[in-house]
């Protein structure tokens, strides 16, 4: 006869977290990150062009763009990708791939609103292309960071 104690009981996380928290929490957090390099970058795309001649017109109402607004829109932004992320880790068999799909799938509707503005030339393709720095900053870093939390 064995006389070890073993009544089968497993220790779970600490303070009745789930087992989902820390990678949640890990995704935020690089998330987030990548929030503040999209609208670095963004932000330093849109100075640049500014400095080659683009105005940012928008015909309606005939007011530029400021710099500032590039950075918000793209951290706005940014945190709805995260929260799509956090979401599809926790609600999703294949996050990663679905999360590439659904951001890429909104990248390109993003691309409507510019080529229907009516500005000139050169601020469409400005903001088309504004429109693309942050989506190649947050999608494959948000990508990466799904598939190594659910291998």
């Amino acid at each position: 006869m064995n006389s070890m104690n073993d009544n089968g009981v497993v220790a779970g996380p600490a303070s009745g977290q789930t087992s989902h928290t820390h990678p949640l929490r890990s995704l935020a957090g690089t998330g987030f990150i990548a929030t503040l390099a999209a609208m670095a970058a963004t932000t330093l795309a849109a100075a640049l062009a500014q400095a080659v001649g683009v105005d940012f017109e928008i015909p309606d109402g005939g007011e530029t763009i400021p710099l500032p607004g590039f950075a918000v829109v793209t951290g706005f932004f940014s945190v709805v990708g995260i929260v799509i992320a956090v979401a599809l880790l926790r609600w999703s068999a294949r996050p990663a791939e679905r999360f590439v799909w659904t951001t890429v799938s909104l990248t390109a509707i993003s691309l409507v609103p510019p080529l229907l503005s009516g500005a000139n030339t050169a601020t469409t393709t400005a903001l088309l292309g504004l429109h693309l720095v942050p989506a190649t900053v947050m999608i494959p870093i948000l990508a990466r960071s799904l598939r190594t939390r659910t291998d």
